[in-house]
Formats: structure tokens, C-alpha cells, sequence
């Protein structure tokens, strides 16, 4: 059975995830306040995002072709077409990563464990700035 409860989280909390600059200026450095967050959360129309502290990683779904079997890249499962799929993560002005992942996205996660997704955030990040200032 999953636990369902809802999160707390404190004004302060948000602030340090959302916006870390502000964060800094208010309160200091932030060492010792706690891990950063990390998870993968769905989002509208499909897509995932991907959070590591105060970066952020957008996963677009591509369209099904074929009817081979998938390779999930974070928890090792092969998958039906139906239970997985191929996802397009900008890294990049001219960089893009193809990841694999299951539909059930906490189930994954919680096949996966804390190391596999700490890998593969290793993998994304950090984003490349898409224009030049």
C-alpha cells in the first residue's frame, strides 16, 4: 500500500526549491537545511519533470512507432509500448537526450530507489543555457 498523505511543506521550503537566490539573500547559505529535493513529477499533457534542488528538466513524450519492447532507464524494466515510453529532454542550444521511462511514474520511482534517480539526474543535468546573454 502507498502512503497517500500530503507533504507539509513550509513557506521557507518553497522558497529555497523555487526560487534559491532570493532564498540566499534572506536566510544565507543553505547547507545544512536538509537534501535537496529530487523526483520525477508528472505534468500536463504527458510530460515529466524532472527536479533536482533548484533545477528543472522538462521530459516531452514522443510518438509510439513500432511495437518493440522498451528499455526503462531508471528502473531496468523491460516494458510493453503501452507501459513505457520514449521521452526528448533539451539540454542544450543543439543538445537533446532520449530517455526511456514507464508510464507509472511513482511505481518507477519507487522500483528504481533514490541511487538510480540521483544517476539519472547526473545524466541531464546541468542544463546548458539555451541563449547567450
Amino acid at each position: 500500500m502507498s502512503d497517500s498523505r500530503p507533504k507539509n511543506h513550509s513557506a521557507r521550503d518553497v522558497l529555497r526549491e523555487l526560487f534559491p537566490e532570493s532564498y540566499r539573500e534572506l536566510f544565507g547559505e543553505s547547507g545544512a537545511d536538509g537534501p535537496l529535493t529530487l523526483g520525477l513529477y508528472p505534468v500536463a499533457d504527458g510530460r515529466l519533470a524532472l527536479v533536482h534542488g533548484d533545477q528543472l528538466a522538462e521530459f516531452t513524450p514522443l510518438d509510439p512507432k513500432g511495437r518493440n519492447a522498451l528499455h526503462c532507464d531508471l528502473c531496468h524494466y523491460t516494458r510493453s509500448r503501452s507501459e513505457a515510453a520514449l521521452y526528448r529532454v533539451v539540454v542544450g542550444a543543439r543538445r537533446t537526450r532520449y530517455v526511456t521511462l514507464c508510464l507509472g511514474t511513482e511505481a518507477c520511482q519507487k522500483r528504481a530507489g533514490s541511487h538510480a534517480l540521483a544517476h539519472l539526474a547526473d545524466r541531464i543535468f546541468p542544463l546548458e543555457p539555451m541563449y547567450v546573454d
